[in-house]
This record gives C-alpha cells, sequence and structure tokens, in this order.
C-alpha cells in the first residue's frame, strides 16, 4: 500500500536518496539544499509563510516498509521581483533575399524575465525499480498536485508552469550549456544549476541579450533545443492529457521545453470535487479510478491515494476500507476527489 503526504523533516536521508536520480534545481542531490527544501515545505504546509513565498514537497512512501519511493513538488509562485523567472524565448527570423531569391528562417533565442510568475510543478522523481509499477505510483504523485491545488486554490496562480527536462549526455550535463552557457559564464553545468537555485543574477549579467541564432550551434546541440528527454516523454503525454502546451520558451540552462496551462482549465483542477465518505469494503475493477484526498489536523496532516471508487450520486462517494484506512477517515468524512 502506498500513501502521500507531506514530506518531514526526518525524511531528509530518505528524499536525498530519491533525488540522485534525477538531480534537478528543483530538488538537487545536495544535502544543504534538501535540508532548506524540506524546512520551506514544512513551514508552506503549517500555513506559516505568506501564500506565494510556499513551496509544497509531496512524498509517497510504501506503508508496509516506510520507505520513500517518490518525491513531487509544487512553487506558489514562481518568479519574483527578487528572484524572478528567467527563460530563452524560441523565435524565428524570416529572411529573403531578392537578388538571389534565397528565403532562409532561422530559430533564434531571446533571454526573457518575468517578475509576476506563475505556479509551478516539479521535482517529480519516482525510484527506478518503483517505475512502471501496476499501481502507477508516478502519475498518481504527480496528480496528486493538482488535487491539492483544487483544494487550495487561492494560494495558487492562474497558470501552472512546468519545465521538463531535454535530453542529456551520459554523465548527466547539457549540450547546449556545453556550447552557450559555459562560454559566457565559465561556470559548469552542474555549478551553474546549483547556484541558480538561490542566485539568478548571474544570469542577467553574464548572458547575452541579443539574439542568438541556433544555426551558429552544431547540428546535434541545435537538435536538442525545446525538446523532451526519452525518460520524461510519459511525463509530457500526462501533461498534454490533461490541459498543458508547450509555451514557446525553454530553459536557459539545458534547453528543456516548458509546458503551460490555465489552471482553471487543467482537467484536474476544474474536475475536483469534495464529497461525503460512504464506506464499502470493496469497488471492483469495472468502477472508476480516483485520486483521493484528506486533511487532517494531526500529522500527516494531508493524505491521498488512488483507488476505485462507487459514486453514488453528486454528493457522496463509496470508498473502500483499504483506501480509508490509507487516509485516516470514516463513513460520514469528507474527501476531496478527482477523477484518473
Amino acid at each position: 500500500m502506498f500513501r502521500i503526504r507531506e514530506s518531514f523533516r526526518g525524511d531528509v536521508d530518505q528524499i536525498l536518496a530519491v533525488a540522485t536520480h534525477l538531480d534537478t534545481v528543483n530538488l538537487p542531490a545536495e544535502r544543504g539544499h534538501i535540508e532548506r527544501i524540506v524546512e520551506h515545505s514544512v513551514r508552506s504546509f503549517s500555513g506559516e509563510l505568506p501564500p506565494f513565498e510556499r513551496e509544497y514537497l509531496f512524498v509517497i512512501e510504501e506503508l508496509e516498509t516506510k520507505k520513500i519511493v517518490g518525491t513531487s513538488l509544487i512553487h506558489a509562485q514562481h518568479g519574483t521581483r527578487r528572484s524572478p523567472h528567467v527563460f530563452f524565448r524560441v523565435i524565428n527570423d524570416e529572411r529573403y533575399s531578392e537578388t538571389i531569391d534565397r528565403y532562409k528562417v532561422h530559430q533564434c533565442l531571446q533571454l526573457g524575465y518575468n517578475y509576476d510568475g506563475p505556479s509551478e510543478i516539479g521535482g517529480l522523481i519516482v525510484l527506478p525499480e518503483y517505475r512502471g509499477h501496476a499501481e502507477s505510483l508516478g502519475k498518481t504523485l504527480s496528480y496528486t498536485r493538482f488535487l491539492y491545488i483544487a483544494m487550495h486554490r487561492s494560494r495558487f496562480r492562474d497558470q501552472v508552469l512546468s519545465e521538463l527536462m531535454p535530453p542529456l549526455e551520459n554523465d548527466g550535463t547539457s549540450k547546449l550549456w556545453k556550447h552557450l552557457g559555459k562560454r559566457f559564464t565559465g561556470l559548469t553545468y552542474h555549478e551553474a544549476d546549483l547556484l541558480s537555485k538561490d542566485n539568478k543574477e548571474f544570469i542577467r549579467a553574464l548572458f547575452p541579450h541579443s539574439l542568438i541564432y541556433t544555426s551558429l550551434f552544431p547540428d546535434d546541440v541545435r537538435e536538442t533545443v525545446g525538446q523532451v528527454g526519452r525518460e520524461t516523454l510519459g511525463v509530457e503525454k500526462i501533461l498534454r492529457r490533461i490541459g498543458f502546451e508547450y509555451a514557446g520558451t525553454i530553459d536557459p540552462f539545458d534547453g528543456g521545453p516548458h509546458f503551460v496551462a490555465d489552471t482553471d482549465a487543467i482537467t484536474l483542477v476544474s474536475q475536483a470535487r469534495e464529497l461525503a465518505v460512504k464506506a464499502i469494503e470493496t469497488a471492483d475493477g469495472s468502477r472508476p479510478r480516483a485520486l483521493l484526498a484528506a486533511t487532517h489536523k494531526q500529522a500527516p496532516s494531508f493524505r491521498a491515494t488512488a483507488s476505485r471508487v462507487v459514486l453514488k450520486d453528486e454528493h457522496v462517494v463509496g470508498v473502500p476500507k483499504q483506501a480509508r484506512e490509507i487516509l485516516g477517515i470514516g463513513d460520514g468524512d469528507r474527501v476531496w476527489l478527482t477523477e484518473m
């Protein structure tokens, strides 16, 4: 049995072990950063921080072993005056010569900033041995973020951003960074990625602000711009299914594409609702599979799981015994639901 909940301070070692399998700016595989992310998340879930300064880190745990097997994250707002959202716009520069009757379209990159940014989802990692699990752990962990947004809509912005990983080298570095970012900053990909977690000033100061023509890059570098890495194709498929589209912008470090959606147009958000619980023993495979979430005064304050359910009417849902035990709810309690 698996349960999704908020992260605790005592989870740092296990979260660090999960983070090593992706090592992104959202969840860098470095103890000091993980400790700060977890501390920020604890204060976010407790309501200590202003709404748009909050970052929520979720974990999925195997209840029998208490093992954390995955993570996911929501930034209530990505892009502020103190720490702007930085990106490259991918634009086309069209040229035509009458003299030689030659028409060319050049792909260009242009540095951009957003000081009043969207909410952002990220940090989605599942341990390799749990990927492809029959209970679709990655999908469940990803969808939980949208159900949480629906439960607390006023805490989030009107648009949601997701930065997808591009094709990377075997050592986890970026071809685009090697041919662009490193030449302007003198930093390795890992150094720049880690530094940008807390400080993006060096990008504004050192990156070129004029158009950058990707036709000047080697073919294998240019082909990675805006592309989704093989291991992230499943994430792209999920995002498109629920309402996300390519934004025409990319990450300035590795060229990974940005996907965006209007928050209220995301199907998992728009279809989420709170219902009364009717206790049932089981729900067979013909019944809809739903993501369920409940809140509690005692820890963990947020609990979620996926289960077959029996929709009695628009106000009541039949929840099987196992799901009720995972969520800590009983007959007549309230539960949030979005169908998967």
